[in-house]
């Protein structure tokens, strides 16, 4: 695998109420099915990378964070659309309890997700891209190289993003999805 698309998953891949990890809270975001399905006819693979910090915080464990992914993971792909791998980071450097209180490597906008994502699949990163919803997401995606898109669902409106500091800001996957085919 040469290139990839990360995602952050919550308000980029679906709803984002806080500390979403009840499977009776899911819910796409609009468009979201058609977006990746537009990008696994160009045979684009997908990676989600996501900061987990409700694991570290005590909201809810890995194992509710894991049930509530395979949902999210599986719903895609009863529409064809397979997620390579999840990559989470469940630390927190002042709100984490016990061992997830930490400075660690994985929390964006530090690269360690996505370092990882490198070394198991052999990503190139300079062709990959990162799309997200947070100013961490594309920072973390401009430190490690990748292009990146900055999508004004979820958290998207609630920050400033410097149109210089990414390739793209779309105003949902789908406009993210039409950007990428067109500047393939």
């Amino acid at each position: 695998m040469k290139k990839v698309i990360f995602l952050d998953r919550d308000g980029t891949i679906n709803e984002d109420s806080g500390f979403v990890y009840k499977i009776e809270d899911f819910k796409f975001l609009p468009k979201v099915i058609d977006s990746l399905k537009l990008l696994s006819k160009e045979n684009f693979k997908f990676i989600i990378v996501t900061n987990q910090s409700g694991i570290g915080r005590g909201y809810y464990t890995e194992e509710d964070f894991l049930r509530f992914n395979n949902h999210i993971v599986n719903e895609l792909l009863k529409d064809g659309i397979k997620i390579e791998k999840t990559y989470y980071c469940p630390h927190h450097p002042e709100h984490g309890v016990g061992e997830y209180k930490m400075d660690c490597t994985c929390r964006k906008p530090k690269t360690g997700l996505v370092i990882k994502a490198k070394e198991e699949f052999g990503i190139n990163l300079l062709e990959s891209i990162m799309i997200g919803d947070h100013p961490g997401d594309v920072e973390m995606g401009k430190k490690a190289g990748c292009k990146t898109i900055y999508v004004l669902t979820g958290h998207g409106k609630r920050h400033e993003v410097d149109s210089k500091e990414v390739n793209f800001i779309a105003k949902d996957l789908y406009e993210a999805a039409k950007w990428i085919l067109n500047n393939k």
